[in-house]
């Protein structure tokens, strides 16, 4: 509990305190820094395992989401030859594309990812790429 400044009988529990103050407490890692810390752990899994897919693409999305587009792509590259049946890589890969103004490897990644997904039965995503390739062809 934490007491608040002329209320030492009915202290305030820290549970009450705004979710958004603790983002503000000295000492604390900005954004920035938390997303360079939780890319340096999964780079620390692949150093262990190269192969762990869900650490690689975490790594790209990471790497995708901070604007570090080639870098992102550079991992979806070594995910899918590592991992062709990884059907999230080639979608997210393709919007990574797509945010980069990449129109024709976006829809080329697609294309690879739809005939991916329907090769394992995930229409779910099958539809979802189409979609985007739809999007792309107009």
């Amino acid at each position: 509990m934490l007491a608040v400044a002329g209320q030492t009988e009915h202290p305030v529990p820290v549970s009450a305190i705004p979710v958004n103050y603790a983002n503000h407490l000295p000492g604390r890692k900005p954004p920035k820094t938390r997303l360079m810390d939780k890319i340096a752990g999964l780079r620390d899994i692949l150093a262990l395992d190269p192969n762990n897919s869900f650490a690689r693409y975490g790594v790209a999305m990471a790497l995708a989401g901070s604007g570090e587009t080639d870098e992102a792509l550079k991992e979806f590259d070594t995910l899918l030859a590592n991992d062709p049946g990884y059907t999230a890589g080639y979608f997210m890969a393709a919007q990574t594309l797509a945010a980069a103004g990449r129109r024709p490897q976006a829809i080329e990644r697609l294309k690879a990812g739809i005939a991916c997904a329907s090769r394992t039965g995930n229409q779910h995503a099958v539809s979802e790429m189409q979609a985007m390739l739809d999007e792309l062809d107009r």
